[in-house]
């Protein structure tokens, strides 16, 4: 059996995160508090988390204002579709 080595750096985070949440979640079940936070930092960086997120969306997607944008979006997609032809 031969594994693909070209696994994505996503993949790599996705699976680190669940093993630390799960390693948290034993020791909180045996009584260890590992990550003692509160209510107050949880909403903290709730919001944190909502804002950046926002953010980076926001900030990475093409937020066509002006006409001439959006004309030129309308181009892009045409072009798109005659070349995927």
């Amino acid at each position: 059996m031969t594994m693909k080595t070209n696994i994505s750096a996503g993949t790599i985070a996705r699976t680190l995160c669940l093993v630390l949440a799960l390693f948290n979640q034993m020791l909180t079940i045996t009584g260890h508090a590992v990550l003692p936070i509160d209510d107050d930092t949880i909403n903290q960086v709730v919001s944190l988390v909502f804002t950046v997120g926002a953010s980076v969306v926001a900030w990475w997607k093409n937020n066509s204002f002006t006409n001439a944008a959006q004309a030129a979006d309308e181009y892009m997609a045409a072009l798109k579709e005659e070349t995927e032809k």
